[in-house]
């Protein structure tokens, strides 16, 4: 019987090597927009079905579409004036369907990574071929509409294979954000070459905090200052990393982007805070720790 993912390695949080980021950080903040495209009919995958009412679902689509006609455009405003760069967890097919999103993302020097090609599209029994054809259509398209060669991965709609993280990393991304274990980022078992787990924290997500814990804007601007209150003062013994991972069709309504943009600016407005992206994260702990972490850590006991 298997008993855990054997995807990573155990590490206690304080027998840890020590982590010292760029310029005396205490902590690396990131900020993660899903910026998405659900299909109104997507074809059938065998283990889940794309909405919850009868297609077409036209209420869903449109509150979801909310996101990419408007509350994108408000997200940025709020994350331009507190200085944030965004890393954008990016369904690829927006690339066509709504490229000023992605050139209002590229023109700020914003980072995108993978979220799959649509959200309506899952991992669940697809085939090795797919697999990679999927990954590969992430590093085609984000290479041609941004420039940028594609490092991360979170799987759309947090769906995958038991082959998806070896895949990624044979087919040369950096770093992945499906393993939500931990504060700080990790190494992740792969059969070939070298792939990081970056912290990417569903406490900190916006579908978490609205849609499932039902919490209102103040209080969700509150939990976004206590998070990095606790991380900032355990990262003056070793470096930590918060991510909000958010959702425009959320966070860029109207009631609730001042509590979201008042929490941005007292984060940005501490010192020893790097305001980083997802690649330079994972660039940054592989070079300097991923050896020392992957050599400390031990593998989960199993009975």
């Amino acid at each position: 019987m298997k008993r855990d993912p054997g995807l990573y390695d155990y590490l206690p949080y304080h027998r840890r090597p020590r982590i010292e980021w760029p310029g005396g950080a205490r902590l690396a903040f990131w900020v993660a927009p899903n910026i998405e495209f659900y299909e109104l009919d997507p074809p059938k995958n065998p283990t889940r079905t794309a909405w919850a009412r009868p297609v077409p679902d036209v209420l869903n689509y449109s509150y979801r579409d909310y996101g990419n006609r408007a509350g994108f455009w408000r997200m940025v405003e709020a994350m331009d004036r507190c200085g944030m760069r965004g890393s954008v967890s990016l369904n690829v097919a927006v690339c066509d369907h709504h490229p000023e999103v992605i050139q209002a993302c590229v023109q700020r020097g914003w980072e995108l990574y993978s979220h799959g090609t649509y959200n309506t599209r899952y991992l669940f029994e697809m085939s090795e071929a797919q697999e990679r054809a999927l990954i590969q259509d992430s590093i085609d398209a984000v290479r041609k509409h941004s420039g940028q060669k594609l490092d991360g991965w979170l799987a759309p709609a947090l769906t995958y294979t038991e082959r998806t993280l070896d895949l990624v990393a044979e087919m040369g991304l950096t770093y992945v954000c499906d393993l939500f274990h931990d504060d700080q980022p990790g190494p992740v078992k792969v059969r070939d070459g070298r792939l990081a787990s970056i912290p990417y924290s569903l406490e900190m997500n916006d579908v978490i905090a609205y849609n499932i814990n039902l919490v209102s804007p103040r209080r969700y601007g509150d939990i976004i200052r206590r998070q990095f209150d606790r991380l900032y003062a355990e990262g003056a013994d070793s470096g930590t990393v918060m991510c909000i991972p958010l959702h425009p069709y959320l966070i860029g309504q109207p009631y609730r982007i001042k509590a979201f943009e008042d929490a941005l600016a007292y984060i940005t407005g501490h010192d020893k805070v790097w305001l980083a992206t997802g690649r330079e994260i994972a660039g940054y702990f592989l070079d300097h720790y991923y050896d020392a972490f992957a050599a400390a850590s031990q593998p989960v006991h199993d009975l």
